[in-house]
């Protein structure tokens, strides 16, 4: 139960306005225009390094921005200890800039001397559960700052798992008082590659304790089955389904840090930003009223 005594140790709040990934490809428009951005998000494993153009560019970008910091290498779900190293390696960055949130993902990606470029999914069991929410409580202990989790973007499911994934998220959020990072392309995703109601997860999703909403842009293909399957690809403009169902969660929980995602095959500046600002005016115009979420046609 460690994070429920930890405060948040930065001093920037991260703003519910729109954010957006910061790639070195944009590092010097940034610089030069100063964008109208909530605030930018990086990968920590991008700046691990002592120093060099990656830090010097993130250090002049972080004295005009609020800054968000995603993990994606700690192996949060993996079987052995974490990682002291790498949990080290966090907390100087932490220390470094000071950043508004934290957070991690809901997955595994090394074993034993093993590193794999990929988040890998866990199945949802009291022995799993017991051992995220004891990495979580060692992460936010060393990093001494509250962490959120992000929900996954599955392509295999397990027969093992005697959990549902948002009541494995909400208890994991009890148990060491970490927040919940709401990425709602990986619930498109998911959903249309299990077969389940993406509005009926969303409505039980633990909304009370979400503190950051990612957005982002998926590939489409087709299983061995013929069956349509999405990838959490990270490399198109936010769908309109993602962009309605985002809507809809802001109607519960009124606004949120939300964050544009887009990894691969990045674009231009112009093209991200307005991304952002499509999210920007979503969230002014957001009224929360606290109702269920409801299906597109369903709202006609």
């Amino acid at each position: 139960m460690i994070g429920h005594a930890l405060p948040c140790n930065c001093p920037d709040a991260i703003p519910a306005r729109a954010g957006v990934g910061l790639k070195p490809s944009h590092y010097q428009e940034i610089l030069g225009t100063r964008p109208s951005v909530g605030f930018f998000e990086v990968h920590a494993e991008n700046y691990m390094g002592a120093g060099g153009p990656p830090h010097r560019f993130l250090e002049a970008i972080r004295s005009h921005y609020p800054l968000s910091l995603h993990g994606v290498g700690l192996s949060i779900g993996g079987r052995d200890p974490l990682d002291e190293d790498h949990l080290l390696r966090l907390r100087k960055l932490i220390d470094r800039y000071q950043p508004g949130l934290f957070s991690e993902h809901l997955a595994w990606s090394s074993h034993e001397t093993g590193y794999f470029n990929d988040l890998l999914p866990l199945p949802y069991t009291p022995q799993t559960l017991a051992r995220v929410c004891e990495h979580i409580d060692r992460t936010q202990s060393a990093l001494r700052c509250r962490m959120l989790l992000e929900n996954p973007a599955t392509y295999v499911t397990f027969a093992a798992s005697t959990i549902p994934e948002v009541d494995f998220l909400a208890e994991v959020a009890r148990r060491t008082g970490c927040g919940l990072l709401l990425d709602v392309n990986n619930v498109v995703v998911s959903a249309t590659n299990h077969g389940f109601d993406a509005v009926a997860y969303l409505n039980a999703f633990p909304l009370s304790v979400v503190n950051e909403i990612h957005l982002a842009g998926h590939a489409e293909a087709r299983d061995d089955l013929g069956q349509p399957m999405l990838i959490d690809a990270h490399g198109t403009p936010v769908c309109a389904t993602v962009w309605q169902l985002y809507a809809a969660v802001l109607g519960r929980t009124g606004r949120q840090p939300t964050l544009i995602e887009w990894d691969n095959d990045v674009p231009a500046w112009h093209v991200l930003m307005r991304e952002a600002e499509s999210a920007e005016h979503l969230l002014c115009n957001v009224a929360a009223v606290g109702e269920p979420l409801r299906r597109h046609e369903d709202a006609a």
